[in-house]
């Protein structure tokens, strides 16, 4: 609703207020009133008055003929592109190359995916108020610089994609570990969109190799959902998870694009960051049991990625390989030279409490538990840590 309000409005304040009022006023008389025959419009439709007398009101359009074009809404609509889809519109808008990248894909995750300001702030691990002041200043330069709302044109749209690319993995990623307390621990609204979007940005660029990549390293990942969260509602490790509840279509999917990128890759051009790790997953869902990983081939991936995004995030996974070949002292070693840069990261702290544990440093290692319990926001992920932690000698 607010990419629809976004395409008749042109602004992104009074599409988000309207939609918002909308959903109040439904709240309010469909209790009373019942709800009508067909919910979405009568909200699209309160949406638009909504908007409509907020522009009356403020009364800061002198264009009258702007005003009426928004209450009759009559002119044909203008050209969209190749893919007509307002929320993809509404992602090129917010990813514009005038906006910072940390305004675009902060901005594209409160408008596009609904994520709320805290939620984001975790995301990034910065506070809240920076965040909503990132926000309001891109919402800002949008109308200032008229950036316009549409896909961009076919020449333009590579210098458009790394933002694109960037917020459809964090929308993904929220999906796949939501950090809200009060939220389902897998969001597969945001997963299943995210997965969506991607699938029109290949058929916008069927040749890029990154496109692909993000899309296998989706479709690998939401493979395993099922098989992530337990009856009682705590995450599963990869290494623990029932194989046979993976989803062999997605997986085989996932491989097809994979190797497509390979076969790119064999014939000269460099894989980038999305590729490394789409074919980290393809490691992982190949082996029919976590004793046949071929940890070898991952840590080599991660030692290729590290190359191309030097991240602590980056170098904390690499860290859980080099565990596996080369013992937990070593991995834990590289793990304690990032605690300037993840302290306030769950999973820096998750990572160091089970290598802890394999250690047989149970004291330093429930200690590091009750830091990475304190910091994690999802439900099903402090349930396994608080087992983990109450399972220790």
């Amino acid at each position: 609703m607010v990419a629809a309000l976004t395409r008749r409005f042109g602004d992104l304040d009074i599409a988000e207020e309207a939609a918002a009022e909308a959903f109040a006023a439904a709240v309010e008389r469909w209790p009373r009133d019942g709800v009508p025959p067909n919910p979405g419009a009568w909200l699209t439709t309160t949406a638009g008055r909504k908007a409509i007398d907020r522009i009356r009101r403020e009364n800061k359009r002198g264009d009258k003929h702007k005003e009426a074009q928004a209450v009759f809404d009559d002119d044909p609509p203008e050209p969209v592109g190749a893919i007509d889809d307002d929320r993809l519109r509404l992602i090129f808008t917010c990813c514009h190359p005038a906006l910072a990248m940390q305004a675009r894909v902060a901005l594209t995750l409160r408008m596009v995916a609904g994520l709320t300001v805290p939620e984001i702030a975790r995301a990034f691990l910065v506070r809240e108020t920076a965040l909503e002041q990132r926000i309001t200043r891109a919402k800002a330069k949008i109308k200032a610089a008229r950036i316009p709302y549409r896909v961009p044109s076919a020449e333009d749209l590579p210098a458009r994609l790394s933002g694109v690319l960037a917020v459809l993995y964090l929308v993904f990623n929220e999906g796949y570990l939501a950090t809200g307390p009060d939220t389902d621990p897998i969001r597969h609204d945001l997963t299943a969109e995210a997965i969506r979007l991607t699938r029109l940005i290949r058929a916008l660029l069927p040749d890029d190799g990154e496109v692909a990549g993000l899309l296998a390293l989706m479709l690998l990942t939401e493979a395993r959902r099922t098989a992530r969260v337990s009856a009682g509602g705590e995450l599963v490790p990869l290494a623990e998870q029932d194989r046979g509840a993976w989803d062999a279509g997605l997986i085989a999917e996932g491989h097809r694009l994979v190797r497509g990128c390979l076969a790119v890759a064999a014939a000269g051009a460099a894989p980038g960051r999305y590729q490394i790790l789409a074919a980290i997953n393809a490691v992982h869902t190949s082996a029919r049991d976590v004793r046949d990983t071929d940890w070898s081939q991952i840590l080599a991936l991660y030692d290729r990625l590290v190359g191309l995004d030097p991240s602590p995030i980056i170098a904390l996974n690499r860290a859980i390989a080099v565990a596996e070949l080369d013992g937990p002292d070593v991995a834990l070693a590289a793990v304690d030279r990032l605690d300037g840069k993840l302290a306030g990261y769950h999973a820096y702290h998750a990572t160091r409490a089970d290598l802890l544990r394999r250690l047989g440093r149970s004291r330093q290692s429930r200690a590091a538990y009750d830091r990475a319990i304190e910091l994690a926001g999802n439900t099903a992920e402090t349930a396994h840590l608080t087992r983990r932690r109450d399972q220790l000698g």
